[in-house]
């Protein structure tokens, strides 16, 4: 079936086209074109904009579950409830934990993909377990430990090969040769909660990392005699920065700082989000910890440390813009193509583009949500 998409604007990576129709066949996007074919079916959302449905490629939780839970029920009702934050992929996210508890959410995790209705996974994100105490954030420093090939082989085969994405601390014995190795199958390797040199970070770019976990946080800060992860974040070019923007992790002056450094074609929008996200503030769990939200924040009970957030990834997206540091096709960009590049999953989601299954969200001029679409069909509605 061939329907057309009329609207004001569509957002593409590289430009923004001006009113028009989208096709849309069997449930994949065809091409934009100036004029509507006699006779055909319009799906009419005038006065709106169009953008690739967003891409979480750093989540945690939502609707009150966590991919720590190890449950498939709760992953798919995760994805469900992930459509009305505008996210229509996702990697769902573990924390640093025991070697046979990340063994068997892995296997969950990969169970349940292929049974989802909502948000869809496109791979999983170790986010963990190989990170140095002393910037553990909001994660069990009793696991920590110095990276494993034979440790890394049994997850990933436990996942089927879902494992996309792996966070190491550089400073880690063995950290350039476990990079190399996973950058050879594939695996995206981001450098994270570390007290790492700027040269040690350097050394693990040079070995194949490339993202950086949430930029500021858990990091070593910049210094001038030593600029540390947050002075490589800035620094190392060819490299992708996570950032979540909800205005509690970093301020908008941080953001707005590295975004001159790095540009915005190199920021992946991420809402590290628990699994309060979409909740009524109380207590909830991240992992193995106690946390109480309030106010618009995720704290750790015992610390009052941040842990994690509750962050809508739309509204990470109005926030750019909303704080004069990026425009609307730049905000888009940000969270939909940019962490798909970033991951190596953009040849199936993140970019209006022929041939990519019609995944997308209509926002209205002030960049509110209006619906998400899965494979051309209207899924959510706000």
């Amino acid at each position: 079936m061939t329907t057309f998409l009329k609207a004001d604007l569509f957002y593409y990576p590289e430009e923004t086209k001006t009113g028009g129709y989208l096709e849309i066949n069997d449930g994949v996007f065809g091409q934009w074109q100036p004029v509507l074919p006699e006779g055909a079916d319009v799906i009419d959302c005038s006065g709106y904009r169009i953008a690739p449905g967003l891409v979480d490629t750093h989540i945690h939780g939502y609707g009150g579950h966590d991919v720590m839970d190890n449950s498939a029920e709760g992953i798919k009702i995760m994805s469900q409830e992930l459509l009305s934050t505008g996210v229509t992929s996702f990697l769902p996210t573990t924390l640093t934990s025991s070697f046979e508890r990340l063994r068997d959410v892995s296997k969950t995790v990969a169970s349940a993909a292929p049974e989802v209705t909502g948000a869809k996974i496109r791979g999983i994100y170790f986010e963990g377990p190989y990170f140095t105490e002393k910037y553990k954030g909001a994660q069990n420093p009793s696991y920590m430990k110095d990276p494993s090939l034979e440790e890394f082989t049994a997850w990933q085969e436990a996942a089927g090969g879902l494992i996309k994405k792996i966070a190491i601390a550089p400073e880690r014995k063995g950290a350039a040769k476990f990079v190399s190795a996973l950058t050879a199958q594939g695996v995206t390797v981001a450098l994270g909660h570390s007290n790492a040199t700027y040269k040690e970070a350097q050394t693990a770019v040079e070995a194949g990392a490339s993202v950086w976990v949430h930029a500021y946080n858990g990091m070593r800060g910049l210094n001038h005699r030593e600029p540390g992860m947050v002075g490589a974040v800035y620094n190392i070019p060819n490299t992708y920065a996570e950032l979540i923007c909800d205005g509690q992790h970093v301020s908008p002056v941080a953001c707005d700082i590295l975004m001159q450094q790095k540009t915005h074609s190199r920021i992946a929008l991420i809402t590290d989000c628990m699994s309060a996200g979409g909740c009524a503030d109380g207590d909830y769990r991240l992992g193995e910890y106690a946390v109480t939200v309030s106010d618009g924040t995720a704290r750790l009970k015992d610390s009052g440390s941040l842990a994690g957030s509750i962050l809508k990834l739309k509204d990470g997206l109005k926030n750019v813009v909303n704080w004069g540091l990026a425009t609307a096709e730049e905000a888009v960009k940000m969270a939909s193509f940019v962490p798909a590049v970033s991951v190596g999953i953009d040849d199936v989601c993140g970019q209006i583009k022929e041939g990519l299954a019609a995944d997308f969200i209509v926002l209205d001029p002030e960049l509110n949500l209006a619906a998400t679409y899965l494979d051309g069909k209207k899924v959510y509605q706000a």
